[in-house]
């Protein structure tokens, strides 16, 4: 096992009615001004946006709420938000909602607390030195935005809009409540490509360059059953309870960085991300959700670099679904099937043509290819670095 530093300080409060338990953990770190960051709809109609307010009111906590965040959320959203919390005079920043609404919860802290810097600064290499404390209620099991210190934006203000994201320890919610049951109210489409992220972002750490934990192995091969089976579970009923908070906490899990450590240096594993990076590049273009366009890709990215170290592939097939072929290149073949067989029972789409509702041609997947390389400005991957005509061929293969 080679050295590694991991680093996961969000307290977790799992379980039906926590989030009564809002108050106290904002007031256990700090908090006394919140603003509170949620979507549209959902949260108002469900009552939770007023249990929530309710909660800190009658416990001496002074609250402000401002609505709007959508689905791959927008810079200028958040950026009227910083005008709102700046006013308020917030010390302490709540996300009521899923990974989008926490990613724009992320930004409106760290520009609330250095009004200085614009948001898209921070987004685009201006290194984020202070925030205000951040607290989250998930009611998506998705992203993962809950226990990593990433987020994404996109600036809707560019022509075409762009989508980027940043890693910070400043990213880091100090507490995550996560109630199963505020996520049964959510359309099966939408629970469905919550789980095919979960699988990606055990996946993008798994396919890694660098090699050498066992156990990290063991923990993401058992993440990935676990939501091959509860995943499509919570599609065909989401009042399952025992499937809803199997999808949740494989949620965070995924994406706490836990999957990936003990294999690079000093630090985590380093991740491939590729597939990430070439779904981004359609969320900013196309504003599709998210967990499909990673599914829409995932199998056109692993035959085009499998080669590259293909028994990982074998291994992966036989851990995860009990594969027994013998030869790797057949094994990781019926891997990569049995997992669009599990995409396709989440209801997500295995290729460009299905994602985007028409059939891409050369000059449109050029386009996407432009935006995910930043104008041909950089390399994706780690796995196998994939340049711009990497890239236009992988899209070509799953159009």
């Amino acid at each position: 096992m080679k050295k590694f530093v991991y680093y996961a300080p969000t307290e977790i409060v799992f379980g039906k009615d926590t989030e009564l338990q809002t108050a106290a953990l904002v007031k256990k770190n700090g908090g006394s001004r919140v603003f509170v960051v949620y979507g549209g709809k959902s949260a108002v109609k469900s009552g939770l946006l007023d249990r929530v307010m309710n909660n800190l009111r009658e416990n001496g906590v002074d609250a402000l709420a401002m609505g709007g965040v959508v689905p791959n959320p927008l810079v200028s959203t958040a950026r009227e938000m910083v005008k709102a919390a700046l006013e308020f005079k917030a010390d302490f920043i709540l996300a009521v909602g899923g990974g989008s609404v926490i990613d724009t919860a992320k930004g409106v802290a760290h520009a609330t607390a250095d009004p200085s810097h614009d948001i898209w600064e921070y987004w685009t290499g201006t290194p984020v030195k202070k925030s205000l404390p951040i607290g989250t209620i998930l009611t998506i099991s998705a992203a993962g935005s809950e226990t990593s210190n990433s987020a994404v934006l996109t600036n809707d203000a560019k022509v075409p809009p762009t989508k980027r994201g940043i890693t910070t320890d400043f990213n880091r919610c100090r507490f995550a409540i996560m109630n199963p049951e505020l996520t049964m109210t959510l359309p099966k489409y939408q629970i469905g490509a919550g789980a095919a992220d979960i699988f990606m972002h055990t996946s993008e750490r798994y396919f890694a360059a660098i090699l050498g934990n066992h156990l990290t192995d063991e923990i993401a091969e058992g993440l990935f059953r676990d939501i091959i089976e509860y995943g499509p579970k919570g599609v065909q009923d989401p009042t399952d309870y025992e499937a809803m908070s199997e999808i949740m906490w494989c949620g965070s899990v995924s994406h706490v960085g836990l999957t990936g450590v003990g294999a690079k240096g000093d630090t985590a594993r380093e991740g491939d991300w590729s597939c990430h990076q070439l779904g981004m590049a359609m969320s900013a273009l196309y504003d599709s959700t998210h967990g499909a366009t990673l599914t829409a890709v995932w199998a056109a990215w692993c035959r085009y670099v499998r080669g590259e170290n293909l028994a990982r592939f074998a291994q992966f097939a036989r851990k995860v679904y009990g594969i027994t072929e013998e030869d790797d290149l057949k094994a990781s073949e019926e891997g990569i099937e049995r997992t669009n067989a599990f995409f396709r029972s989440l209801g997500m789409p295995l290729s460009l043509t299905e994602l985007l509702g028409f059939t891409p041609d050369d000059e449109t997947i050029e386009k996407i290819a432009t935006e995910c390389t930043y104008d041909r400005t950089r390399k994706i991957g780690s796995f196998k670095s994939l340049d711009y005509d990497d890239i236009v061929a992988i899209y070509k293969a799953c159009r």
